[in-house]
């Protein structure tokens, strides 16, 4: 059952078709099955947008908002009920669940919305829909366009015009609600443990994919069904790889690694990056860029506030990492020279970080009218500066090549400036180490 209360999800709703015009209707279906090999299914997820809706976790279903609609304005069209069916894949709410279980003012049978729909659309001006991101919706919907249209000498009127749903819809997720974030601080507290356990298991001669079972160990046990996406556990030069995602190689003594990874929790991610040495101990050039990346990353914090903009923090992190890379002798030159002409982006070349919530890379326009989009409360994004020196940079010393370090962490915006969902897992490198010291005494007790 959704940690998300049936009563935001109308308010949801009500926010929504409040934006809408007059005599319009919105349109959006469920996220479809999709077939991993033969007969083998995906695990299913629901599209973003529609459980933000409507929290109906199945797939086979639209939704159709009409506001101001006598009968209802929220309308549900989901698979019957079938005895035999649910025996082999499980309960279906069904039309009377869809209404007393989701809150839908009416509820038809998928089966039936070729009859339904056009008759719904029919006379209304507006069609709001996220064309392009369904592409056999898409056809079905026009289907029933022509539909209405074919029937114009009889008095039927089509819509006049098709309206972007993601535009509205996508700017409503962008600022969380106390419930979202209570939510997504679960998600974040169960990722912590997680890559705190990772640490406390880690020792030369295990296999990458071995740490990656104990973070997925952690996710399950605590209740999240999914990671939030395929999680990075990266040894060695391995880091260097911004997506790796291989996890099948053996970790190494004297190496770092860098993990990436978050569960997700009723459709909400987290996501933190944690990079940590396989021996529990840094050495003098890995704790350098560690300290480094660190150092950026608070640089970043600190820029995070009400009408401070999106921009704010990765400039920041960019002067930072610029600066430091000159005093170790990575970069020579002006620093502010080396910045405009991004002399930096060899190692450091990814932005400071990015929307999170029901998408791990959320929704949200990062600029409004050319310009950087303003910081506000409710907002939430990652904070993840990195340096990664690639083993073949044949510009730097032998002893620096690679070493990839990143530091992640989720972050909301709040009235009097942010608040770190994350920072239960330590990024000290000192307090690093005195986990793995303690967790390698505790197995030799």
């Amino acid at each position: 059952m959704s940690r998300i209360s049936r009563s935001e999800y109308a308010r949801r709703r009500k926010a929504l078709m409040a934006q809408m015009e007059p005599n319009s209707i919105a349109i959006l279906p469920a996220a479809p099955v999709y077939i991993r090999n033969r007969d083998v299914e995906h695990s299913y997820r629901q599209d973003s947008d529609f459980q933000y809706l409507t929290g109906f976790p199945e797939p086979e279903a639209v939704l159709a908002l009409i506001p101001g609609r006598e009968h209802g304005e929220f309308i549900l069209f989901c698979r019957e009920r079938d005895a035999e069916r649910e025996l082999w894949d499980g309960l279906r709410a069904g039309q009377e669940g869809a209404i007393s279980e989701f809150g839908a003012d009416d509820a038809f049978p998928i089966s039936d919305i070729d009859d339904i729909l056009p008759g719904l659309i029919e006379g209304r001006e507006r069609v709001y829909h996220s064309l392009g991101m369904n592409a056999e919706f898409d056809k079905r919907l026009m289907d029933w366009i022509n539909v209405i249209r074919a029937k114009a000498r009889q008095g039927a009127q089509p819509p006049n015009e098709f309206v972007a749903l993601d535009h509205l819809l996508h700017d409503l997720r962008l600022y969380k609600s106390a419930g979202e974030v209570k939510v997504m601080q679960h998600a974040a507290e169960i990722s912590a443990q997680a890559h705190i356990a990772a640490m406390q298991a880690c020792v030369p001669g295990l296999n990458e994919y071995q740490i990656e079972a104990e973070l997925e160990y952690v996710f399950r046990k605590n209740g999240a069904k999914h990671a939030a996406y395929s999680s990075i556990v990266a040894g060695g030069k391995n880091a260097c790889i911004l997506h790796y995602t291989e996890n099948d190689q053996p970790l190494k003594d004297g190496d770092l690694l860098l993990i990436d990874a978050g569960c997700e929790i009723d459709c909400y991610a987290s996501d933190i990056t944690r990079t940590f040495p396989v021996n529990g101990r840094f050495s003098t050039e890995q704790r350098a860029i560690y300290d480094l990346v660190l150092k950026a990353q608070h640089a970043a914090f600190a820029a995070i506030s009400p009408n401070n903009h999106w921009n704010d923090p990765h400039e920041a992190t960019v002067q930072v990492i610029t600066a430091g890379l000159v005093e170790l002798g990575l970069l020579s030159g002006d620093v502010d020279e080396l910045i405009a002409n991004e002399a930096y982006k060899p190692f450091y070349m990814h932005r400071a970080g990015h929307w999170l919530g029901m998408d791990v890379h959320d929704v949200g326009d990062y600029k409004l009218g050319g310009a950087w989009r303003v910081l506000e409360p409710g907002m939430v994004l990652t904070v993840e500066p990195g340096i990664y020196i690639a083993v073949d940079n044949q510009s730097v010393d032998k002893r620096w090549r690679g070493i990839g370090v990143r530091i992640e962490d989720d972050v909301l915006v709040t009235k009097t400036g942010y608040q770190v969902l994350t920072d239960s897992v330590p990024t000290d490198a000192d307090a690093i180490e005195a986990l793995m010291a303690q967790a390698r005494a505790s197995r030799a007790a």
